[in-house]
């Protein structure tokens, strides 16, 4: 049969759809060109905010419509969800086959041959104390790909639904990730991207080293080590991990992100607020004074270290006062870019038993703000790599306009440039930057 699988929500969420999508082919399923020409649709779904779960139910319900037409296809949901929802998912979508939990990637296979079989609303979700079944299968012949090393999270930050759907914290044996990571390179991959919902708690919940193998960097932390190692596998250019969280931006950490040229200086670190008393309600585990300081340290590693960060608006009890905090401290921090969203309360976590007292037209304008401010200092961070060259990982055309070509920078800023005859994707290209916007480069690529 053929399939196809709609994802929302984050690069955890990709990983799995991915790792699906190859076991259904290794159990003789085949991808589809397209929605129409599919037999089985499966839905990744997020529950991180209320938009994303309100566009995978609006999804499976119109894929749902489509089995009046097509008594035969099969429709599933899987990811965070169909953990959340559980059995109840049925009441709302009635015509759908199966949900799958977030640690039950790997049953997706049996529960499609078993609605073939003729079984409907069948239900296989994860308890907490389940192993993961964490799969190592890959799709495709990309340069590029993401590696869960980290499942769950034990952190319970007020407004997150993460550790009731992920479950808790699991590393990944160091050796199986090696492993796994060395057959990609085998097989063209050059850049990698370890996965955790806290990545640098990698090692702390379980034991995953497998040897006492001395540290050429001197590295014994569990994350920097694994970088470490990661950074030594032939073939592997860059190396990216997300996400980060400030308690784990140590000296180790900094270090070892000097010492091997392919970890890219770049860091994904949330903040969230930049009010010491928004982030005690938020229960993030850090004062503004702590984060600063580690962004500090990691600068004071690297000076062309980038980094960008996500940042909530209108948490319950945020005052003026306090978002002008958030403000300041992004100034401060110079952030290459920032994702902010408008806080909505998620059922079951603590923050949805506060009273969600700013207003929606409140949330909006320091929403916009936010990201006029964040235009404003991108921009000017750009203008300052205008003239420089800058190495791209080439990675095919630009989504605006075909005939030029987009990669990214080891800062993750997108590179836009005309592609000479033969480039293809994967290629370490040299760019000269001629030309800057508040999130993007334009340059001229140089012979290499």
């Amino acid at each position: 049969m053929r399939f196809t699988i709609h994802t929302y929500g984050c690069q955890m969420n990709v990983r799995d759809s991915e790792a699906v999508a190859a076991m259904l082919a290794a159990n003789g399923h085949a991808a589809a060109a397209s929605e129409d020409d599919a037999d089985i649709v499966i839905v990744n779904s997020c529950s991180v905010r209320g938009k994303a779960e309100d566009k995978a139910l609006g999804k499976l319900g119109l894929l749902c419509a489509t089995k009046r037409d097509r008594p035969g296809r099969i429709v599933g949901l899987m990811g965070c969800m169909a953990q959340r929802l559980g059995e109840g998912i049925f009441k709302r979508i009635p015509l759908l086959d199966f949900s799958a939990g977030t640690r039950r990637c790997c049953a997706i296979p049996r529960l499609i041959a078993r609605v073939m079989a003729g079984e409907t609303n069948i239900h296989d979700v994860s308890r907490p104390d389940d192993m993961p079944d964490v799969s190592d299968a890959h799709c495709g012949e990309g340069f590029s790909a993401f590696i869960t090393i980290l499942l769950g999270c034990n952190r319970r930050c007020a407004y997150c639904i993460v550790p009731d759907v992920r479950g808790p914290e699991y590393s990944r044996p160091a050796a199986e990730v090696i492993a796994e990571i060395t057959a990609l390179a085998r097989h063209g991959v050059c850049e990698v991207t370890l996965l955790g919902q806290s990545v640098m708690r990698y090692g702390i919940a379980n034991a995953v080293w497998p040897d006492g193998a001395a540290s050429p960097g001197g590295l014994t932390e569990p994350f920097p080590r694994l970088l470490e190692v990661v950074a030594a596998i032939p073939g592997i250019t860059r190396i990216r991990f997300t996400s980060g969280h400030p308690s784990g931006c140590t000296a180790e950490l900094a270090r070892a992100m000097r010492l091997f040229p392919n970890i890219c200086h770049h860091l994904h670190l949330p903040v969230q607020s930049g009010s010491d008393r928004i982030l005690k309600l938020m229960r993030r585990g850090y004062t503004r004074a702590d984060y600063l300081a580690a962004v500090r340290r990691l600068r004071e590693a690297m000076p062309d270290f980038a980094l960008t960060t996500d940042v909530i608006v209108g948490f319950p009890g945020e005052t003026v006062a306090d978002f002008e905090d958030t403000r300041t401290l992004m100034d401060e921090a110079g952030f290459d870019n920032a994702f902010i969203f408008k806080y909505s309360p998620r059922p079951g976590t603590p923050a949805a038993a506060m009273k969600d007292d700013v207003p929606a037209a409140e949330k909006m304008r320091r929403n916009q703000l936010l990201l006029a401010d964040q235009d404003t200092r991108g921009e000017a961070l750009n203008q300052r790599l205008v003239g420089s060259t800058q190495e791209v990982l080439v990675e095919g055309p630009s989504l605006r306009n075909g005939k030029r070509w987009a990669g990214r920078s080891p800062g993750n800023k997108i590179v836009v440039f005309d592609p000479p005859d033969g480039l293809r994707p994967g290629t370490l290209a040299h760019v000269r930057i001629t030309r800057a916007a508040p999130q993007t480069l334009y340059g001229e690529m140089m012979g290499n």
